[in-house]
């Protein structure tokens, strides 16, 4: 009789919560939750494997600095030229932390490689999650989450980054400074609350320090639960392909798969880090000094992820841009590349999951990624953000490229502010018709198929070149989208000649659906595809065409019936997984089915 096994004491201590709690449901649940595979998914992980690295590495770092900005002399062995120096309590345990505490550099440089990273995938991770279209509904919180995360890791960026009081860091808070007192009626009063004093005053890194460690990372960590939570809640979304609709996840379970997957990139993450962090020399302040309010260093400048405001900045020009209103100076120079146009971009960001909606008129519930050349306005205007970021990062280092290259530093800013303006509209132009041509190119492959290279000769005399079929699975992908069409209004008039209310509403929203979706192609069709298919009188000598041309290649091109250059009739649509006369990988397009 074989011996009764005896529950280990995980197990035990498994069954003794779950008694208690019946978080064994939760559990079950979570485990059988699928997860699609995909690398670009991988730049949330990232984000949040070095959110962990961060809170790590800063738990160290907070039981060595001291937030104070009284003044102290340096006492230290190393580096030299410091000792004896006067300086704040901060920048002098920074220094200390750095020399005299074991593995202090090495935690300081890890904090500091994380943040960057953190920042970065997060940027990725929402460039990809714009471009692609996974803030549309049911993700519309999830995207306002993920904005706000991003406004909060720039804000936990800057203040850390502002807490050794450096020179460097101090130049940052003075711009700082001067944004804020540019804020018209209230400026010099949120001066004088932010710095407890005229500037610096010396309160500020106190403040900063209250704010790095606290405030910040609570509110990222409830964010981040909430990010979560929703992910799971309205399942994740994939990649268009065979099999895969918006009533269905195509993918691995999160136990065990998801989870090792998950804990292995957690390890290869936090090693890179701390390789970086080992070998990678990053904020050396004693090269810097403490801060000093009388000197200004040339050739300076902030973390990657402030350099476009750096950037927009310099570019602003001075004279004229200072306006007097009823007695008040509204220095335009400053609010309009630091505080308006930043205001508007986010604010922007936040209402374009119902922006789109409006101008497309679709509410449906949205799991299937899109294609980025299925939307090419939305990807053109990604282009074009990311492009002005780069021109307002290279104007933040003007006066480097002007030293290195021997160049006039004017020369470069004048060229920068001109490509400012035009670079972004030329960006958005060439995008959108990369978008439309691949399009294009998408219906052509999908109706012709491939090109063989291999040409056969008819007994009638006629050339053609064989063309190699797409699998079930190419034209799945190239034709499950649907296209938008722009909104349609009302007339102006109703039926008995009386103007109708809100016709310029909705003529607006109109012209705006027009600049979205005006220009389109659209999806081939079953019916289209069936057409295509079918060669006539070629079906017959295909019987008999000559030895080479085996199984596996489609006859002679022809084209089927098409209103213009690369778009189908009027009132078609490409097929969907969900959609009457839908077509999925394996089955054969039907003629008669409705599109």
């Amino acid at each position: 009789m074989a011996k009764k096994q005896r529950p280990s004491a995980v197990g035990k201590a498994a069954d003794y919560l779950d008694q208690r709690t019946t978080i064994g449901v939760l559990v079950k649940e979570l485990a059988r939750k699928v997860f699609p595979d995909h690398w670009s998914f991988m730049l949330g992980e990232i984000a949040l494997f070095s959110f962990i690295v961060l809170i790590a590495s800063g738990f160290f770092l907070t039981m060595f600095f001291d937030p104070s900005m009284a003044l102290v002399r340096y006492e230290g062995e190393y580096p030299p030229s410091m000792n004896g120096q006067l300086m704040s309590a901060a920048f002098q345990s920074t220094v200390h932390m750095s020399f005299e505490v074991r593995g202090g550099l090495l935690m300081r440089q890890i904090h500091h490689w994380s943040a960057l990273i953190f920042i970065g995938s997060i940027v990725l991770h929402m460039f990809r999650v714009f471009i692609t279209g996974a803030f549309r509904k049911p993700r519309e919180i999830n995207w306002i989450v993920g904005l706000t995360m991003l406004i909060l890791a720039l804000a936990a960026g800057f203040t850390g980054y502002s807490l050794p009081d450096d020179v460097l860091s101090g130049n940052g808070l003075r711009i700082i400074d001067g944004v804020v007192k540019a804020i018209p009626l209230i400026g010099a009063y949120l001066s004088f609350l932010v710095f407890g004093n005229e500037f610096p005053g010396d309160q500020v890194i106190p403040r900063l320090f209250t704010l790095h460690i606290f405030v910040i990372p609570g509110i990222l960590i409830a964010l981040i639960a909430l990010h979560l939570f929703l992910m799971v809640l309205q399942k994740h979304t994939q990649y268009p392909g065979g099999g895969r609709t918006d009533k269905n996840v195509v993918g691995y379970p999160a136990a065990p798969v998801y989870v090792a997957k998950m804990t292995g990139n957690f390890f290869i993450i936090a090693g890179v880090l701390t390789l970086m962090g080992a070998t990678m020399a990053i904020n050396n302040i004693w090269n810097y000094g403490p801060y000093d309010p009388a000197p200004v260093s040339a050739g300076t400048q902030p973390d990657w992820y402030i350099l476009f405001v750096d950037g927009a900045l310099r570019l602003m020009p001075g004279p004229g841009f200072e306006w007097v209103l009823w007695g008040y100076t509204l220095p335009m120079n400053i609010l309009i590349p630091a505080v308006i146009v930043p205001g508007i971009l986010f604010t922007l960001l936040f209402a374009w999951p119902f922006l789109e909606a409006r101008v497309t008129g679709d509410h449906r519930e949205h799991h299937v990624l899109d294609r980025p050349r299925n939307r090419p306005v939305r990807t053109a205007v990604a282009v074009a953000l990311f492009l002005a970021f780069l021109i307002c990062a290279l104007a933040a280092t003007n006066d480097l490229i002007a030293t290195h290259f021997s160049l006039s530093i004017f020369a470069i800013t004048w060229a920068l502010r001109i490509l400012l303006f035009v670079g972004p509209l030329f960006a958005f132009f060439v995008t959108k018709r990369v978008c439309l041509a691949l399009q294009r190119k998408d219906r052509e492959l999908v109706l012709h198929g491939h090109e063989s290279g291999r040409i056969v000769r008819f007994a009638t005399g006629e050339y053609v070149e064989v063309h190699t079929p797409l699998d079930p699975q190419e034209v799945w992908l190239r034709t499950q989208h649907t296209s938008p069409r722009p909104l349609e209004i009302k007339p102006a008039m109703d039926a008995r000649g009386v103007k109708r209310k809100g016709y310029r509403s909705d003529r607006r929203w109109q012209r705006l659906s027009e600049f979205f979706y005006e220009d389109r192609v659209e999806p081939a069709t079953p019916a289209e595809l069936a057409a295509a298919h079918s060669h006539g009188e070629h079906d017959q000598i295909e019987a008999r065409t000559p030895a080479g041309v085996g199984p596996g290649t489609s006859g002679p091109r022809t084209s089927g019936p098409r209103t213009g250059p690369g778009t189908s009739g009027p009132g078609t649509s490409g097929p969907r997984a969900d959609g009457e006369g839908a077509t999925g990988p394996g089955e054969e397009p039907r003629p008669g089915s409705k599109s």
